[in-house]
C-alpha cells in the first residue's frame, strides 16, 4: 500500500508494481525453470484446444459469438466460462514469460544476498 494525499484526506492504494514483481518473484521461487516452461505449454495446449473447438483465433472473436441468436443459455454459459479461463490463462503466460525472462537474475540475486548473509553470520 502507498500513501496518496488528497485535499483533506489521506488516501492508501494498493501499490501494483510492488505486486507484479512480488508476483514474479513467487513464481521464480516456487518453481524451477522447467515447470514454468511446461505450464506455458499446457496454456497453450488449453487456448488451442478452444480456438479448435470453437473456430476463433482469440478469445475476443469467442465473446462476439455470444450474440449469435442459435446458442442456447447453456452454450452461452458455457462459452463465457471458457473466456474467462482463456483471458486468465493469457494473463498467466504473461506473468510466467515475465518470469521466466527474470529467472536468473532473480536467482543470482538471491544467491549474493544467501553469500552475504552467510559470511555476516561466520
Amino acid at each position: 500500500m502507498h500513501r496518496v494525499d488528497a485535499g483533506e484526506s489521506t488516501l492508501y492504494q494498493p501499490d501494483y508494481t510492488r505486486l507484479l514483481f512480488d508476483e514474479l518473484r513467487q513464481l521464480i521461487e516456487e518453481h524451477t525453470r522447467e515447470q514454468l516452461q511446461a505450464e506455458l505449454t499446457a496454456i497453450a495446449e488449453e487456448i488451442e484446444d478452444w480456438q479448435e473447438a470453437y473456430g476463433v483465433e482469440t478469445w475476443e472473436e469467442l465473446e462476439q459469438s455470444l450474440a449469435d441468436g442459435t446458442l442456447s443459455s447453456t452454450e452461452i454459459r458455457e462459452r463465457r466460462d471458457v473466456i474467462r479461463d482463456w483471458q486468465a490463462n493469457e494473463e498467466d503466460r504473461r506473468l510466467i514469460g515475465h518470469a521466466l525472462e527474470l529467472y536468473s537474475d532473480v536467482k543470482a540475486a538471491r544467491e549474493q544476498m544467501l553469500d552475504a548473509a552467510g559470511r555476516a553470520t561466520n
